[in-house]
């Protein structure tokens, strides 16, 4: 969740940090700081403010650092309000020793009560302080047994006393030009360049200076110095990791001339939806190859059922995804949100299949899921949008995404490259399962090639009407959506995007259900946003298509206000509603892909109009890393 950018080298270091924080502001925080050392001074600077980054920055001006390594932290409230003394970086008692830390010390009252026994005094209400008193407490002991402790071997066995989830940066003055970082669930990389070394928390931050990143595992820490990155364990013995060259060009993190980046990641679904399909489907033969899949084809022709795992919007592309499998594969799945999984006690078995659903593959409840998936001796694949992440190292499978850097909180173009790689992995099962031929597969291939064209289709005829309509509801307190089949998920998809960037309460809804309840909500007042789209070649989508008729006549029968999401040419549609936003005819399978798209638009434009901070929701940070 929050951001850690740190850097030992030549370059001056405070814009180093500050720029890298910046590229981090999308992942949300409420307070930001930075801890600058260099060689001969007895103590490091520390600088800290709560709000944004401009706050900090203001104070830097008046008081500008200087040094040759320093770590900065954008902090997100878990222990302690988001204040200056509760922001991060924070001190042990001498000064001399500073953490920057993302996650959660579940024993850290137990450990802050040994420490005070042991005189320590603590200034904070955060969970993070203790970690810096208890390092101190580790070198105290060690130098009173006459075996003084290098940094690493401190913060070692202080990590081997933390129970919960942290990703740790750690400067002392005593060690200048020094940097050790520890994982143990939310992400940790570190950047290699000539004569420097960083780390950060997520690759944004540092990926205008360097490309080559190693990926830490749990377990792992790292060492940075000028002259090279040492990686090893807790134990302190060496651990190789893979150092991975990051093929994202930056430019691609930035706005590109868009108002928001929620805005640009918008318009990036062609693009993302190819990157996703390419070197994966062939016209030729209809075949589908998923090249990084470690399971044989007859072990995943063989499996018994999949139960996939994942939170928010993933778990709204794991819903579709039931759908596309069930459809073309014929085998059961089962879907759960990632944070429930376990506390369900699911029942062992060996051949189902475990799918994991995760845009930045580093979600702890996600993780939690995979985990207990594998316990139960489930083989596991995972949907990620990135390449090295945990999700994916921990799996027998991953299907990437290639969406590149996603920077609004709210996810756009994840969400269409997730529902892309679903309809590909239930092509594949469905091959080898015997239940789609060639002619089908082929078929569903030259369909998949025209979505990218659609979709800007899409964006270029709907933009401006979705920004009309934004002007006559922006005002509403509530909104419904609805949908049936295949095209419920996607009235949460639509109710979630809406709530998480306006505030507006809205809420996604089976339009089969409306006489079970929602309709005592309905009056002159809600918005009702119907996905009413059809496919005419699909005998079961014409009966859904027709009882949803039904259901919008239920709707405007008690005066409420109906925007229907519909297939272009349907003036049945026309007759009955107040607004139509007509989109281009797809397979029901595939229309999942292109009906979101206006409802991302819709809820963008709401946002907007109410003054919201549409790339950084209160309170909602991109990757939950803590559970």
């Amino acid at each position: 969740m929050c951001g850690i950018v740190g850097y030992v080298g030549s370059k001056k270091v405070v814009p180093v940090i500050i720029e890298g924080l910046r590229r981090l502001e999308y992942r949300g925080y409420d307070s930001a700081g930075i801890a600058v050392g260099k060689p001969g001074s007895a103590k490091l600077e520390v600088w800290r403010a709560p709000g944004k980054l401009g706050n900090l920055e203001g104070i830097l001006r008046e008081h500008p650092p200087e040094g040759t390594f320093g770590i900065g932290h954008t902090r997100w409230a878990t222990h302690g309000r988001p204040t200056e003394e509760n922001a991060h970086p924070h001190r042990d008692c001498t000064g001399r020793i500073v953490v920057v830390h993302n996650g959660i010390v579940e024993n850290y009252l137990d450990l802050k009560r040994e420490l005070i026994a042991q005189g320590h005094k603590f200034v904070t209400e955060t969970d993070t302080e203790i970690i810096a008193h208890l390092i101190e407490q580790m070198q105290k002991e060690a130098e009173a047994a006459g075996k003084p402790l290098l940094l690493e071997d401190a913060v070692r066995r202080a990590a081997k006393r933390l129970t919960g989830a942290f990703a740790l940066g750690v400067l002392s003055a005593a060690e200048p030009d020094k940097i050790v970082a520890a994982r143990l669930g939310p992400p940790v990389i570190i950047g290699v360049g000539e004569g420097e070394a960083f780390v950060a928390s997520d690759v944004p931050g540092i990926l205008h200076h360097t490309r080559n990143i190693y990926f830490l595992a749990d377990g792992d820490m790292a060492i940075l110095t000028r002259q090279g990155v040492t990686l090893t364990d807790f134990d302190g013995q060496p651990v190789k990791r893979e150092l991975t060259r990051v093929q994202w060009d930056p430019i691609q993190a930035e706005k590109g001339g868009y108002k928001h980046f929620m805005l640009k990641e918008i318009w990036e679904q062609p693009r993302a939806i190819t990157d996703t399909t390419l070197g994966r489907v062939s016209l030729d033969s209809g075949k589908i190859f998923l090249g990084e899949m470690e399971i044989p084809d007859e072990e995943l022709a063989s499996a018994s059922s999949i139960n996939i795992a994942a939170c928010g919007t993933s778990w709204h592309a794991a819903l579709t995804g039931k759908y596309m499998i069930e459809r073309l594969a014929r085998l059961p799945v089962d879907v759960d949100y990632a944070s429930e999984y376990r506390y369900r006690n699911p029942i062992p078995d060996r051949n189902a299949l475990g799918l994991l659903i995760t845009q930045s593959g580093e979600t702890a409840d996600t993780l939690a899921a995979q985990r207990e998936m594998k316990m139960l001796g489930s083989k596991t694949v995972a949907i990620c949008n990135v390449v090295g992440a945990m999700v994916a190292r921990e799996a027998h499978g991953a299907i990437y995404t290639h969406a590149g850097p996603e920077i609004g909180v709210a996810s756009t173009k994840a969400f269409t490259s997730q529902l892309t790689a679903l309809f590909l992995l239930a092509m594949k099962l469905g091959q080898l399962r015997g239940r789609l031929d060639k002619e089908q597969s082929v078929a569903y291939i030259e369909e998949i090639g025209r979505l990218p064209a659609k979709i800007e289709e899409i964006l270029r005829s709907t933009s401006t009407q979705c920004e009309q309509l934004a002007k006559e509801f922006s005002t509403a307190r509530d909104f419904l959506y609805l949908g049936r089949g295949i095209h419920f998920p996607i009235a949460l998809e639509g109710a979630l995007k809406l709530k998480e960037i306006s505030y507006i309460h809205a809420e996604g809804y089976p339009a089969g259900e409306m006489k079970h309840g929602p309709n005592a909500l309905i009056d002159e007042a809600l918005p009702v946003v119907v996905l009413a789209t059809r496919d005419e070649a699909d005998p079961a989508s014409k009966l859904r298509y027709e009882k949803t008729l039904s259901n919008i006549q239920e709707v405007t029968a008690r005066s409420g206000r109906v925007i229907a999401i519909a297939t272009q040419g349907d003036e049945t549609i026309r007759g009955l509603v107040e607004h139509v936003i007509a989109i281009p005819p797809v397979p029901e399978l595939l229309s999942p892909l292109i009906e979101i798209v206006p409802l991302q638009l819709l809820a963008y434009y709401i946002a907007v109009r109410r003054g919201c901070d549409v790339d950084q929701p209160r309170n909602l940070a991109k990757s939950v890393t803590v559970e």
